[in-house]
């Protein structure tokens, strides 16, 4: 398991943070579980890559319809939102979710602690937190060997 902090102090750091995640998964996708308080910033991450993806539409949180589907870019993009299921409700999507993590294509998953560990054992995860500043840590970890290259190209980004 590799990690990454990153600590993003404006708007526009975070968009070059998104592009460059864009720019690493673009080709081969990923499935991407995203923790974080409400209002972290999880939302507007998964909107700031899907802008960068080259997404057309309006790119909102799945909170209530659990999910959003973008299809404007040239990579498939799932965001997923458990918040609304919570532990119980998990079982009607595990389907759904493991279906997800196959292929080229992006999936991303916020309020993934609710996911009883049902969410593919290849996976990036992306702990968005708030600092002091009212800046914004992201800690991406990759879990398995097939999403090592993405923490590989973001270390090599500077940050």
């Amino acid at each position: 398991m590799k990690n990454i902090v990153i600590k993003c102090e404006t708007l526009e750091n975070t968009k070059k943070l998104a592009k460059n995640f864009a720019r690493l998964v673009n080709n081969k996708g990923c499935f991407v579980n995203l923790f974080g308080d409400i209002g972290a910033g999880k939302t507007a991450f998964v909107r700031l890559t899907a802008e960068a993806l080259g997404v057309k539409e309006k790119v909102t949180s799945p909170s209530f319809v659990i999910l959003n589907e973008y299809h404007s870019a040239n990579i498939p993009i799932y965001h997923f939102d458990l918040y609304r299921l919570e532990h119980t409700g998990i079982s009607t999507i595990t389907d759904e979710l493991r279906e997800y993590s196959e292929g080229k294509k992006i999936t991303f998953v916020e309020w993934a602690e609710f996911s009883q560990g049902e969410l593919p054992f290849e996976r990036i995860e992306i702990n968005v937190t708030y600092d002091d500043d009212d800046s914004r840590i992201y800690e991406f970890k990759s879990i398995g060997e097939n999403n090592k290259y993405i923490i590989e190209g973001l270390n090599q980004c500077g940050y």
